[in-house]
C-alpha cells in the first residue's frame, strides 16, 4: 500500500520508543517466547469500544515490512541517537528480512472490531511466532498502544449516542435523526491530518454526520465503506459577514436562493441572534423558509456563543412562535420539519446532557436539535482517558512457561494479568478476562469455542478483514438493537 511517509516516518524499525531498541539486550538468557496484552485498566468510561487497530495493522505491520533498506537506515539513525553502534539489533532485523522475507513472525488476537467490551478486560494480545524473535513482542507496544486514540474517540462518541438516545426515548416518537445528530466538527482542532482521519473515522462508528473529511478517507481506505458520512452546505460567520451588519438579510437570503433544495445551515449568532431568529428567519425570510419545506428541504439554525442551554431553549421558543409546533405523541413540542437547529458551541460529553435537559424542561423534544462537536470530540482525550497500557503477562525462559506481571506496592490500579489470556462473554453484554490460561497444541486455549479473541494478524499477514458496517453493528448501543431505525 503506497502510503506516505507519517510525520516524516515510513520505516516500521523507527516506530518505537528509542528505549525499546535497547531492549533485545535485556531479557534472561535462553528467552524463546514473549507474550504481552493490552487493556483499559479504567478510566473516564465503563466500558470502551474497541475500535482502530486494523487502521495501524494495514498502515504499518501488513505485508514486507522489514527490507535491508530500512534495516540499514534504522542501524545509522540509532548509531547516531545512541551515540554508540551497538545498542540496535541489526541481526535480528536482518534474520527477520532474510528467514522471513520481512514479514513479521508475530500473531495478534483481538476482540472484533466496534465490540463494547468493560474495562479491565484484555482487548488483543500479541506474541511472537518465532523463537529468534522474542524481543519483536514488546518493540510493536509504541505503535499497537496507539489504538488508544480511535478506541477513546469512538468511546467518547458512544456515550454522547447514549445521552441523546435516552432523550429521544423519553421526548420523540423516533429515532429518525439520531444517526446523524452529534456531527463531527474537528477537522481544525485536531493535531493533524492523520489524527483527524482516524478520529473522524472512530466518531463514524457511531453516527453519521461529519465535516472531517479525513475520517470518510479512512473508513474507505482501510474499512471498506465507500461512504461513511454526510454533510450540508453550511454558512461560517465570514460568509456571512463579508455582507457586513446591514446585509446580514441579504446574506442569509443568499444562503436560500444558492442551495434552494434539501438542508443548508446558517450561523446566526454574528450580531443578534435573537434578531436573526425573530425578525429575519422569522420574519422577512419566512416564507422563503416555509417554501423551501414544500420542497423537502430544511433550514437549520447555528447559534455560536453564549451558554448552551439557554441560547438553544430561547431560540426553539422564538422559532416556536414565528413558525408554530406540534406536539408529540409524547407531549412535546416540535418544530415543523423544515427547521431544526444546530448547536455546535461548547458541546462535549460534560455538557451535551444539560442541554437537552433544560430542552425537556421546556417542553421541547430531543429531535428539535443537531449537535456539533470538535475539539471536545477528537482532542481532548488522552491515553489515561481510559488507563490504556500494554503489559508481559506470560514468557518460556530456558523451555519453562513463566507467568509475567507487575503489582505495585505504590499503585495496585497498576497491577497487571497473569499469563496467557482469554476473553470469555458472559450474558448479552458483559465480558470476563481469564488469566493463567492453559494452551491446546494448537496455540489457542483449551475450550477456546469461549474465547472472543480472534486472530486478526498473524506472520505479517491480515488474517480477519472488518468491514466499517460490521464495526457499527457491533458498536451499536444497547438501546437501539433491537429497533429498526
Amino acid at each position: 500500500m503506497d502510503t506516505p511517509a507519517a510525520g516524516g516516518v515510513d520505516n516500521v524499525l523507527l516506530c518505537a520508543d528509542s528505549y525499546k531498541v535497547t531492549h533485545h539486550l535485556q531479557y534472561p538468557p535462553k528467552t524463546t517466547a514473549v507474550y504481552s496484552y493490552f487493556e483499559s485498566r479504567g478510566g473516564k468510561f465503563e466500558k470502551t469500544v474497541f475500535f482502530g487497530l486494523q487502521y495501524i495493522l494495514k498502515r504499518w505491520m501488513t505485508g514486507q515490512v522489514v527490507t535491508m533498506e530500512k534495516i540499514e537506515e534504522a542501524k545509522a539513525l540509532y548509531a547516531a541517537h545512541f551515540r554508540r553502534d551497538n545498542m540496535f539489533n541489526e541481526e535480528g532485523w536482518k534474520y527477520i528480512a532474510e528467514h522471513h522475507k520481512g514479514y513479521l513472525p508475530l500473531r495478534i488476537k483481538a476482540v472484533p472490531e466496534g465490540t463494547v467490551v468493560p474495562y479491565k478486560n484484555v482487548l488483543f494480545t500479541v506474541e511472537n511466532t518465532d523463537p529468534k524473535c522474542f524481543w519483536l513482542t514488546n518493540f510493536f507496544e509504541t505503535l499497537l498502544v496507539q489504538v488508544w486514540y480511535p478506541m477513546t474517540v469512538a468511546t467518547n462518541s458512544y456515550y454522547q449516542k447514549t445521552i441523546i438516545a435516552n432523550y429521544l426515548n423519553e421526548t420523540a416518537d423516533n429515532f429518525n435523526l439520531l444517526s446523524h445528530q452529534l456531527h463531527d466538527f474537528g477537522y481544525r482542532g485536531v493535531s493533524s491530518v492523520e489524527s483527524a482521519g482516524i478520529g473522524g473515522a472512530a466518531h463514524l462508528v457511531n453516527f453519521r454526520g461529519t465535516d472531517t473529511i479525513a475520517g470518510l478517507m479512512m473508513a474507505r481506505k482501510y474499512y471498506h465503506c465507500e461512504m461513511a458520512g454526510n454533510s450540508i452546505p453550511a454558512a461560517e460567520h465570514s460568509t456571512v459577514t463579508t455582507w457586513q451588519k446591514v446585509g446580514e438579510i441579504e446574506a442569509f437570503r443568499n444562503m436560500l436562493t444558492k442551495f434552494p433544495d434539501g438542508y443548508v445551515a446558517v450561523v446566526s449568532d454574528s450580531y443578534d441572534v435573537w434578531h436573526a431568529c425573530e425578525s429575519i428567519w422569522g420574519g422577512a425570510l419566512k416564507d422563503l423558509v416555509v417554501q423551501r419545506g414544500k420542497r423537502g428541504g430544511a433550514l437549520v439554525i447555528r447559534p455560536d456563543s453564549g451558554d448552551p442551554p439557554e441560547v438553544v431553549v430561547k431560540v426553539l421558543e422564538i422559532l416556536g412562535n414565528k413558525f408554530g409546533s406540534h406536539e408529540n405523541k409524547k407531549g412535546f413540542k416540535v418544530l415543523p420539519s423544515y427547521l431544526r437547529v444546530i448547536q455546535g458551541d461548547g458541546i462535549s460529553y460534560e455538557t451535551l446532557g444539560s442541554v437537552l435537559a433544560n430542552m425537556k424542561k421546556h417542553g421541547w423534544s430531543a429531535d428539535n436539535v443537531i449537535f456539533g462537536s470538535g475539539g471536545a470530540l477528537l482532542q481532548r482525550i488522552d491515553r489515561d482517558t481510559q488507563k490504556c497500557a500494554y503489559k508481559c503477562s506470560f514468557a518460556i525462559i530456558n523451555g519453562k512457561p513463566v507467568n509475567v506481571f507487575k503489582d505495585p506496592i505504590t499503585d495496585t490500579g497498576k497491577k497487571s494479568k497473569k499469563g496467557r489470556l482469554m476473553l470469555e462473554k458472559i450474558g448479552d453484554d458483559n465480558y470476563v478476562t481469564r488469566e493463567e490460561v492453559l494452551m491446546s497444541t494448537a496455540n489457542s486455549p483449551k475450550h477456546s469455542s469461549q474465547d472472543v479473541l480472534e486472530t486478526v494478524f498473524e506472520n505479517g499477514k491480515l488474517v480477519r478483514d472488518f468491514d466499517f458496517s460490521e464495526v457499527r453493528a457491533n458498536a451499536e448501543i444497547p438501546l437501539l438493537k433491537n429497533i429498526k431505525i
